[in-house]
């Protein structure tokens, strides 16, 4: 691996762990995350609209000009065409790098910093990007007792979240060879990871896996028009996409819904840390099953999630549902305890014709009765499921599950379903199995060769899996490698005979020395 990138992760994953202990003690995990990804998302939009001004200015031949140098004044006449282009506008005096300038004489610094964040948002207001900057900067309370006790207290925190952050080496964005806000963004959320919304079924997709799913749902394709995630978190999916196409190559952007306010937030950050405008995401704020926020768009090419495991859902208590085009197609819903097929039909739903959906599954929905067995039914008999892969278990952090990944396509040029046992694709890291390059090309190619591997892949057709009463279990089609010693019989049994022999022999001998010893 590249020793200068990995210099620039240490270097980073230093930085934020040495802002984690300055803060110990007073904010825990998970609201630490918010304060240093809100900071970093401050600090990133001031230098992000400061770099895109002075480029302006240089290029026209004013090579001296900073705009945190200009006068607040000065930088007004310019807001609407900034806001038209950016989407935002901060004044000179209320940029991070001042801000920070004069944080640590500042006795009011959390109303400063409460001021800034409410005039960025206001900024916005009455324009195209209202929705993507409204409540941006909610998660962080600069007021919180979480921060300290006094207000001096909570300032002198404040002061150290902001030299930290400004002391992180982020460099010309474009220059590095990590994305250095979405790797400090990972890093975090795998420090706090165990904390994250276990409770609602929900655990945050470790980036291998996001490489594997967005790898298999971009097969064969170099654009696409948008992308889409009904269960988008913190948005890492969708990113992974704009990372593997390339952005420009994503026409219309990026889509997704989040029924979490906090991670909703987090994921428009994220957005925008990185560098994806305002005018090519559409995330939504709402739950996906009951309200979606998207039935006006044309279908999706490219649907990647790792939706919520078993969560509890209206289903059939709610009597619009049944009729509800995205679930009526399978005549039935999905349980009212097991939500997670509901997910699924709502993303074939969203699908385009020519579209790829990965889905990270729960294994229960491959085998088990009653109506998923028969939403089961109608996925296959309809020939959308194009392969089930069974991966590892201990993937994902706060839970041993070993999920799975369902793909679908409405456009198959054949009647098989493509079964990939993945279980052995992984190696040790820690209490964790971790997915390498080599297990994820490997799993790729096999989906993208639909072929018959022994005791890895098999290509099934429509009448076995029919006879096999729908069961999608990857353990009934791959026959596993028999990995125990092999015992020849006969071998075994002249080995037996042999050692009878000398027992008899030993007998003799030992009886003849007792008489000796006896006479």
């Amino acid at each position: 691996m590249d020793i200068r990138k990995e210099q620039e992760r240490d270097e980073l994953h230093r930085a934020i762990w040495s802002i984690a202990d300055d803060l110990r003690g007073s904010v825990d995990g998970w609201d630490f995350k918010s304060y240093v990804l809100g900071i970093m998302f401050y600090r990133y939009i001031s230098e992000n609209l400061t770099n895109y001004i002075n480029a302006d200015e240089i290029e026209a031949g004013n090579e001296d000009f900073n705009y945190a140098l200009l006068s607040d004044e000065e930088a007004k006449q310019a807001k609407d065409d900034l806001v038209a282009t950016k989407g935002f506008f901060i004044l000179p005096s209320e940029l991070f790098e001042n801000v920070r300038k004069n944080a640590a004489n500042d006795e009011n610094l959390n109303e400063t910093l409460e001021k800034v964040f409410r005039h960025i948002e206001e900024s916005a207001k009455g324009t195209l990007s209202e929705d993507d900057f409204s409540g941006l900067f909610d998660d962080i309370d600069v007021n919180s007792n979480k921060l300290g006790a006094t207000v001096a207290k909570r300032n002198d925190k404040l002061v150290k979240l902001l030299d930290g952050i400004g002391n992180m080496k982020l460099g010309n964005y474009q220059d590095n060879t990590i994305d250095a806000f979405g790797d400090a963004y990972e890093y975090l959320m795998s420090m706090y990871a165990s904390n994250a919304g276990k409770s609602g079924g929900e655990f945050f997709t470790p980036q291998e896996v996001s490489e594997l799913l967005t790898r298999i749902a971009v097969i064969g394709k170099n654009e696409v028009n948008k992308v889409y995630d009904p269960a988008c978190g913190s948005g890492s999916l969708l990113l992974k996409s704009a990372k593997i196409l390339g952005k420009d190559n994503v026409r219309q952007g990026f889509f997704g819904q989040e029924i979490n306010i906090t991670t909703y937030n987090l994921c428009r950050i994220n957005m925008f840390l990185h560098d994806i405008d305002y005018d090519k995401f559409d995330i939504a704020n709402e739950d996906t099953l009951l309200s979606p926020q998207h039935w006006d768009d044309e279908p999706f090419e490219v649907i990647v999630s790792n939706p919520p495991y078993s969560i509890k859902w209206e289903g059939d208590d709610n009597p619009v549902l049944i009729n509800d085009s995205r679930f009526s197609p399978a005549g039935v819903l999905a349980p009212k305890s097991k939500a997670d097929l509901a997910f699924v039909m709502h993303s074939l739903s969203w699908l385009a014709t020519n579209g790829t959906a990965a889905i990270v599954c729960f294994p229960g929905i491959m085998y088990r009765g009653g109506a998923e067995k028969k939403i089961r039914q109608y996925l296959i008999d309809n020939n959308y499921i194009d392969a089930i892969i069974q991966l590892p278990d201990n993937l994902f952090y706060g839970t041993s599950i070993a999920t799975c990944i369902m793909v679908m396509k409405k456009s198959k040029t054949d009647n098989k379903v493509l079964f990939i046992d993945a279980t052995k694709e992984c190696k040790k890291v820690t209490n964790n199995n971790k997915l390498t390059d080599d297990n994820i090309t490997k799993i790729v190619d096999e989906v993208a060769l639909r072929e018959t591997v022994e005791y890895f892949a098999r290509l099934v057709d429509y009448d076995e899996i029919k006879e096999q009463d729908y069961n999608l279990s990857v353990s009934t089609y791959v026959e596993q490698e028999d990995t125990r010693e092999v015992i020849d019989i006969k071998e075994l049994n002249a080995q037996i005979e042999q050692i009878v022999a000398r027992e008899a022999e030993l007998r003799i001998e030992i009886d003849k020395i007792i008489k000796e010893i006896e006479v």
